[in-house]
């Protein structure tokens, strides 16, 4: 499940500066303020990827412990927050075995449809028990997940990017194949970093993200002892997930353990 490694993670930073990451963790700051139950401080967040939502959310009065799979991503993050004199903790962990301490966390969340890495219904389960485990009763989940819906309808088999930095050009081909039946996305990243001197560098990496219906993870939340409670198209307040959603936000609650003991 690893991505982004190496050079990749290095480069990550550039290839998303421009992805609105504070007002993505004000939105999920609203979400966290209006639909829990008690108090919420303390946040457990799963393929936390180089930590920028991390601290921005650490900005905005949370206590944060950061989570991914990729320890280069994670010495990123783990930069990141020390320039930024943070005190967010970043460890190495798959988040299909997260065995944190149990009800350690008021919320978790995980952002960049970064849940559909894990592809498959197990793993999903997997990924959503143990975020189960790591909650208070009561607690809030808030991810992220591609839509079947828009993805189906409006892949790009093909993208260019190019980036500028000081001393060099990146250019990124992104070739893009689906496997219908499994509901996943094979993602082929070919970068090449071309130099002011004449040099240049390659990366090659494959990325395979499973996208979802809303339906689905309605399910899929149930099974792992999640009430499922809003579905939001992309960051906003907008429920109205249609075929040209490529982003859903959604947040569930956590099951009380004692109410379902007694039902």
């Amino acid at each position: 499940m690893s991505a982004y490694e190496g050079r990749h993670a290095e480069l990550y930073d550039l290839i998303y500066a421009d992805k609105p990451y504070a007002a993505e963790a004000q939105f999920v700051h609203e979400l966290l303020q209006e639909m829990s139950i008690g108090k919420t401080h303390k946040v457990l967040e799963l393929a936390c990827g180089t930590g920028s939502h991390a601290v921005m959310l650490e900005r905005l009065g949370y206590d944060i412990l950061g989570t991914d799979d990729s320890e280069d991503m994670l010495a990123v993050a783990r930069l990141k927050a020390e320039r930024a004199g943070s005190r967010i903790k970043f460890i190495r962990q798959d988040m299909r075995a997260c065995d944190l301490a149990p009800a350690a966390f008021d919320s978790v969340i995980c952002l960049f449809d970064s849940i559909g890495y894990v592809r498959t219904n197990d793993a999903v389960l997997q990924a959503f028990r143990g975020a189960n485990r790591s909650l208070r009763e009561d607690g809030l989940l808030v991810f992220e997940f591609w839509h079947a819906g828009a993805m189906l309808r409006s892949y790009e088999p093909l993208r260019v990017r190019r980036w500028s930095a000081a001393d060099r050009e990146i250019v990124r081909i992104t070739e893009t194949t689906l496997a219908c039946a499994q509901q996943l996305c094979h993602v082929s990243y070919d970068i090449v970093e071309l130099k002011n001197d004449g040099s240049y560098s390659r990366i090659q990496e494959t990325h395979i993200n499973r996208y979802f219906l809303v339906q689905e993870m309605k399910l899929l939340l149930g099974l792992g002892s999640f009430e499922p409670l809003k579905f939001f198209a992309g960051f906003s307040r907008d429920e109205n997930v249609d075929e040209g959603t490529w982003h859903i936000v959604a947040a569930a609650r956590k099951i009380n353990s004692r109410s379902s003991d007694q039902a």
